[in-house]
């Protein structure tokens, strides 16, 4: 707040007041001076006589002398008097001028006082009008501060409620969109699922026709076995048959050397059927790789028990196709018996008890 600089009035006020008050302490000290002033002695008569008696004087001379002794006495006394009566007319007179000072003093202290008190009140009226107008102001202030903060508040609420519509809206609108989104979402994955479902479907119809023509396969390749059994198992009975009339014939024959010749033809026949039995259960247990191709070949070194047990399958040579040779071995294990070879002659059987075998993709009906 800018502060007030004094008018001339207010700046000569305490020099002035000052000053009365010094003066009506001299005028009190004054006065009490006079007041503690003690009297003064009688005072004395100014002219003395000196009387002379001289001897030579007559009576006469000597009353004359007296009289005018006493006369001077007398008028000695009368002078003291008017000089005691001036004296104490000078002293009353100085009292008198004392008190009057004393009372100017006070007058003038009092009109100080009543000065000083009036430029005070009006110093005080003053202080109280700027105080109202400080107060004034200050409420004008107050409610002018009071009306921008309802402003204030009337606008950010305004804003406030601007931006939750805004935001109000602008949740509606992504509702809206997420609705959309998902309706399409939903259509898509609608339509993906019935892609994926005929996609299955068709995967189940070919699987299923795959399963269909691989039975009609198996079918084939079971009559095949079938008859490739049956066949062996004919071979087996006529094998016997034969060695039962190569026994007869030993008994009958005239000469081991024929006995010998017609075993070894025998031999060779069963032989040759025994390899196409074990050849053929090879390939029904055969499992076709991705990366068979014609042309492959490995052997296997097999191991059998006379009762036609298969103990041991591995490779002799590779085909140089890993999944190829392995599929092989595979063929050979599931065979697992051979229930046919447990008819066969020690030394019929002494050819597989470890044997070599040689597969290609068109030994196994690629």
């Amino acid at each position: 707040m800018q502060q007030r600089e004094p008018s001339a009035s207010e700046s000569y006020f305490w020099p002035s007041v000052w000053a009365i008050g010094l003066h009506v302490l001299v005028f009190a000290l004054l006065f009490v001076s006079f007041a503690m002033t003690p009297e003064l002695p009688p005072s004395k008569p100014i002219v003395q006589a000196t009387l002379y008696q001289l001897k030579s004087k007559s009576q006469a001379t000597t009353q004359t002398n007296q009289k005018i002794a006493g006369e001077a006495k007398k008028t000695a006394s009368r002078q003291t008097e008017v000089e005691q009566l001036e004296q104490k007319k000078v002293e009353q007179e100085a009292v008198k001028a004392a008190e009057q000072k004393k009372a100017d003093a006070a007058q003038k202290a009092e009109e100080a006082r009543e000065a000083a008190e009036a430029k005070k009140a009006e110093e005080a009226a003053k202080t109280a009008e700027a105080k109202k107008a400080a107060e004034a102001k200050k409420a004008e202030e107050a409610k002018k501060a009071a009306e921008k903060q309802q402003a204030d508040i009337a606008k950010k609420k305004a804003e406030d409620e601007a931006k939750k519509k805004a935001e109000d809206e602008a949740k509606k609108q992504a509702a809206e969109e997420a609705k959309k989104q998902a309706a399409e979402d939903a259509k898509k994955k609608a339509a993906e699922e019935a892609k994926k479902k005929a996609a299955e479907d068709a995967k189940k119809k070919a699987a299923a026709e795959d399963a269909k023509k691989k039975a009609a396969e198996e079918a084939k390749k079971k009559a095949a076995a079938d008859a490739q059994k049956k066949k062996a198992q004919e071979a087996a009975r006529k094998a016997a048959e034969d060695k039962k009339a190569q026994a007869l014939a030993e008994l009958l024959s005239d000469t081991t050397e024929r006995q010998q010749a017609l075993a070894d033809e025998q031999g060779d026949q069963v032989a040759g059927d025994f390899d196409d039995l074990i050849r053929m259960r090879a390939a029904e247990g055969w499992a076709r790789p991705p990366s068979a191709r014609k042309g492959m070949t490995v052997v296997l070194q097999v191991s059998m028990l006379p009762d036609g047990t298969i103990t041991n399958v591995s490779v002799l040579r590779s085909s140089g196709d890993g999944p190829f040779d392995s599929s092989a071995v595979a063929a050979m294990k599931n065979i697992g018996r051979l229930t046919e070879m447990q008819g066969m002659k020690p030394s019929d059987f002494n050819r597989y008890r470890s044997f070599k075998m040689t597969f290609t993709p068109e030994d196994l009906a690629l």
